[in-house]
C-alpha cells in the first residue's frame, strides 16, 4: 500500500513513499539538518516528528553517522514461500478449485492449503494460508450469495407490486 505524506511533512516536492521509504527520507533530511546545525526542535517541525525522535536520532547519528539511520532489513522469520512459489500457487488457483479435484468452484482456507501442499510441498497453517491470499496474493474475503436455485425474479415483483398492497390495505 503505497502512503503519500501530506505536504506540511515531508515537503512537496517528494513522490509517493512507502510507509518505510517516508520513514527513512525524515531521518536522511534530519542529518543534512544536524550537519547544517540546525536545533532539535526546529528539525522535528521541519520534517513532521516529535522532538524526542529526533533526540534519538542525533544519538544514533553521533555513534554511527548517516548510515545508523539508514533502512535496515526486515527482522524475523523468513516466509516460507519463495517469490516463484508465490507466483505457482497463483497460477494454480487462478485454474480454479475444480481444476484440483474439488466439488465445487469454491476456496477455502483448507482446499486452498492442500493446494500449496501439492504445488509447493510446504505445509502452512490456516493463519499463514490467510495472510498469503490476503497479503501477498492480494485476495480478498468473498463469500457466495446464498439464493435458492429455484428463485423467480419476476414471480417475486408481481408478488410484490400486488399481493403486497392487498394485504397490508387488509390490516
Amino acid at each position: 500500500m503505497a502512503y503519500r505524506p501530506s505536504p506540511s511533512a515531508a515537503g512537496a516536492s517528494l513522490p509517493s513513499l512507502s510507509r518505510p521509504q517516508l520513514a527513512e527520507a525524515r531521518r536522511v533530511r534530519a542529518v543534512e539538518l544536524f550537519e547544517d546545525g540546525v536545533s532539535n526542535a526546529e528539525i522535528a517541525r521541519a520534517v513532521g516528528v516529535c522532538a524526542e525522535s529526533v533526540r534519538r536520532w542525533q544519538r544514533a547519528w553521533e555513534e554511527g553517522g548517516a548510515a545508523a539511520l539508514r533502512r535496515r532489513a526486515a527482522t524475523g522469520r523468513p516466509p516460507k514461500l519463495d517469490d516463484a512459489q508465490v507466483e505457482a500457487v497463483r497460477a494454480a488457483l487462478e485454474q480454479g478449485a475444480q481444476a484440483h479435484g474439488f466439488e465445487a468452484d469454491l476456496w477455502t482456507l483448507e482446499r486452498v492449503g492442500a493446494v500449496v501442499e501439492r504445488v509447493t510441498e510446504v505445509v502452512l497453517s490456516r493463519a499463514s494460508v490467510w495472510r498469503l491470499l490476503t497479503g501477498r496474493l492480494g485476495w480478498s474475503l468473498q463469500r457466495p450469495e446464498r439464493r435458492a436455485v429455484e428463485r423467480d425474479e419476476s414471480e417475486i415483483a408481481r408478488w410484490v407490486a400486488h399481493e403486497w398492497p392487498r394485504i397490508k390495505r387488509g390490516r
